[in-house]
């Protein structure tokens, strides 16, 4: 039987996929296949993708937004798609229907053409994914240049925090009773308790 699977990929934790996710969802994908993957597409860590890979089988159909889901690289997208269609996989692409797998024309010219422009996108991917990782590494030099600091900022410790450790190490309070009151977990309370032991 016939399933039907779309990739919805972010390139990081903090990017919203419910866009793609609506989307989807409107052309007809079931919600528990569309899989959302959150790691870069450069990453050979792919785990979900590859599960999903390994799902799919001839017949079934795959819905991507754009073919750079797929991988963020010239080589990636390309050797990717061909991995697909091998497995009989009918792969769609919203952004540009022509390069769907499912074509009725199957003359030479087409595919021909549909070749030459799978090739021109994943070029296309890479070269933006290119230009965007140089723009970061510029930003990044300038911004140690004019000594600003990188990352994100230590989070200072709170007149509670202080005092419900405090509370805790003379064993007023429970373990329990200071994370309740700091609303924090056990992990994350033992790395407070060692910071005011380094800075009391």
């Amino acid at each position: 039987m016939q399933k039907i699977y779309a990739l919805i990929r972010v390139s990081t934790a903090e990017q919203n996929e419910q866009r793609q996710v609506i989307s989807m969802t409107k052309i007809g994908v079931p919600k528990e296949n569309i899989i959302i993957e959150k790691e870069s597409g450069k990453s050979t860590k792919r785990t979900k993708y590859h599960k999903l890979v390994n799902r799919l089988k001839m017949g079934d159909i795959l819905y991507l937004e754009n073919v750079d889901r797929l991988s963020r690289d010239y080589d990636g997208i390309v050797g990717e798609w061909h991995n697909l269609k091998q497995k009989g996989v009918i792969v769609k692409v919203l952004d540009t229907p022509i390069l769907d797998t499912d074509q009725k024309d199957t003359s030479l010219l087409s595919r021909f053409i549909r070749n030459i422009l799978l090739h021109v996108f994943a070029f296309q991917a890479e070269s933006e994914w290119v230009k965007i990782k140089e723009r970061q590494a510029q930003g990044i030099a300038v911004a140690k240049s004019s000594g600003k600091n990188l990352g994100r900022p230590k989070a200072k410790i709170t007149k509670k925090q202080k005092i419900t450790v405090a509370q805790y190490q003379d064993k007023k309070i429970t373990l329990n009773e200071a994370l309740e009151r700091l609303e924090i977990k056990k992990s994350t309370f033992y790395k407070l308790v060692n910071k005011l032991k380094i800075n009391p």
